[in-house]
């Protein structure tokens, strides 16, 4: 029964809680012995809280059994990526250079949100150092693996975090997305994760990257991603960027399909070199939705100068994050990072205030698109996951993970809403994520059309039993 648990979204967990079918202890202790059993080979934790988490689990179980749930998360095991603020856990942020003894008295506002709703706290997941890459590996805490398979690279920076879902040690976790980082390990694990529009999750603080970092939920199934949009969407004051709270239930209208929807479909956004497996099987996964009901059209929208636009917001970002760090310092930290805050300070103010404009620019541009199209499609990656450990997939083609990343980071430019869902395997069995990417502020609508695309295409979960 434990492991059968452990395959089980977190609604269906919430309804096992409320028929007193199943209680949240059984549960944390199915998920402990799970990351026992896996983790030594995946390395998706870099913090764990057993006799805590089993300690929340007991306190939920005796609200269920009185009838009196805390909130909509009540007993459901969580993880938290080490970015995030959690209150008595270190946040070390993939770094060496960050001191475990804090202190650490804040909750991040989702953290927050997902504590008051009665969410068991598991561990926090690894990332690279800062979150600064789309892999997942760092001077601290080693590589993190697939568990599709573990010689590849689970993406990043949300790495862990996916890993963790993917080999069904937790059923729900928190992501930060600045250029991909939830969109790039769900492509690569075959999970659904979302970006929500800029500002819908309160953050604090502030990502040292700026107003292109997000964060969002990373999960097996579309209703559970809606389940937790309903918690970390709830108001924080210290987010000025926060978007006003509307009351919006996010699994209201998630069954309603696709129907008369105009889709534009863009295999390579312009530009892009795609693997053609890849191509034809996002292809196939884009008829879908002429099944679906939608009209389809492909058509490329004009996004110009993205990359070398995202790049120095990015690169900049890194050299403000790493401004104050000693030389001694910075030799204990991922040599990709310091490279890049070195070119990011090498970019003048007008340069960056230049890139700020055309960040505008890109912004009215999609705005503009969706006057006509209701939805995005595009592939979530150009290739298939590579060998862990790497930062890019070809050495001799590619210097930067922005360069293997062309359908990603233009959407953390634009804040619109976008998401990878899982749409087919290769014939090396590793996932290929499908994006889809919504008018600004519409999340419902991208939560909406990957209901409609996992319902008519199921997709499966790893076999974790070959990596006891």
């Amino acid at each position: 029964m434990s492991s059968d648990l452990l395959n089980l979204s977190a609604v269906d967990l919430l309804d096992l809680y409320r028929s007193r079918r199943a209680s949240p202890v059984e549960v944390v202790r199915a998920v402990l012995q799970r990351i026992e059993t896996v983790d030594p080979v995946l390395n998706a934790f870099c913090f764990l809280a057993p006799d805590e988490a089993l300690s929340m689990a007991a306190a939920s179980e005796a609200r269920w059994l009185k009838g009196e749930p805390m909130g909509a998360l009540d007993g459901v095991p969580v993880s938290i990526k080490d970015i995030l603020l959690t209150k008595g856990w270190p946040t070390l942020r993939g770094s060496k250079t960050v001191d475990p003894a804090g202190p650490w008295t804040d909750d991040a506002p989702a953290v927050a949100r997902m504590r008051e709703s009665g969410a068991v706290f598991v561990g926090k997941n690894t990332t690279p150092e800062f979150g600064w890459k789309g892999v997942t590996d760092s001077p601290l805490t080693g590589v993190t693996r697939n568990p599709w398979d573990p010689a590849k690279t689970p993406g990043g920076s949300s790495g862990g975090g996916a890993a963790a879902v993917a080999a069904c040690m937790v059923p729900l976790t928190l992501g930060t997305d600045g250029g991909g980082s939830i969109r790039i390990p769900c492509a690569f694990t075959g999970l659904f994760g979302l970006k929500p529009a800029f500002g819908r999750v309160p953050a604090w603080p502030l990502s040292p990257f700026g107003t292109v970092a997000h964060i969002g939920p990373m999960t097996r199934t579309v209703a559970d991603s809606a389940l937790l949009m309903n918690v970390i969407s709830r108001p924080d004051l210290r987010d000025w960027f926060a978007l006003p709270a509307d009351g919006r239930d996010f699994r209201d209208g998630l069954d309603g399909g696709v129907r008369g929807w105009r889709v534009a479909y863009s295999p390579a956004l312009g530009q892009a070199r795609v693997d053609p497996e890849i191509a034809a099987i996002v292809a196939r996964a884009v008829k879908r939705f002429a099944d679906l009901g939608a009209e389809v059209e492909e058509v490329d929208p004009v996004l110009p100068n993205a990359e070398d636009v995202f790049r120095r917001h990015w690169f900049s970002g890194a050299a403000y994050l790493l401004r104050n760090f000693t030389p001694a310092q910075k030799a204990l930290m991922d040599r990709g990072l310091v490279d890049v805050a070195e070119l990011g300070s090498q970019i003048t103010l007008m340069e960056l205030l230049d890139a700020v404009q055309q960040r505008g620019a890109l912004g009215i541009a999609m705005n503009r698109f969706h006057e006509k199209y209701d939805l995005l499609l595009t592939p979530s990656l150009p290739l298939p996951a590579f060998e862990a450990g790497r930062e890019v997939a070809d050495v001799m083609k590619e210097q930067r993970w922005t360069e293997w990343t062309p359908f990603s980071y233009p959407f953390n430019l634009t804040q619109q809403p976008a998401a990878s869902v899982p749409c087919g395997l290769t014939a090396a069995g590793l996932p290929v994520g499908l994006q889809m990417v919504g008018p600004r502020y519409d999340d419902w609508r991208v939560l909406r059309a990957a209901r409609a695309f996992e319902m008519a295409q199921p997709f499966p979960m790893p076999d974790v039993s070959t990596l006891a």
